[in-house]
């Protein structure tokens, strides 16, 4: 469902841990979905924007739902987000290699009505 939605027009994406530093996965992610098109919000409580785009604190502040959360942050960062996110309805999570643990995929697994995608890389299954 994480990889149907991403191909579906207009869709958003959350990126949680977007990043002003091009030597970063954040910064570089960002930059390749806003390049293909993709309606991004970034979500970095410690930056107010990202590449010239207003950044978000949390999933809460975000101006409207994303249809995915992508995550490029460390496990336990990722772990504390995706419970935020499914408080707030929000069932497709992406997590980038890194971003996952096995804590985060038992908990994962646990879940009803989630779709989740670990161990792939947005960058690569993007269209553009």
């Amino acid at each position: 469902m994480v990889l149907e939605a991403l191909q579906r027009p207009g869709v958003r994406i959350a990126l949680v841990g977007a990043s002003n530093d091009p030597a970063k996965f954040g910064n570089r992610i960002f930059r390749d979905l806003v390049a293909k098109g993709y309606a991004v919000w970034p979500v970095n409580p410690r930056e107010p924007e990202i590449e010239g785009v207003a950044a978000h604190a949390d999933l809460e502040s975000l101006p409207g739902t994303p249809d995915i959360v992508n995550f490029v942050v460390p496990p336990k960062v990722a772990l504390a987000v995706a419970k935020q996110a499914l408080a707030l309805g929000i069932r497709r999570l992406w997590f980038q290699p890194g971003s996952e643990s096995d804590e985060l995929k038992v908990w994962l697994a646990e879940q009803e009505d989630v779709s989740a995608l670990t161990d792939a890389c947005i960058m690569v299954q993007s269209a553009g």
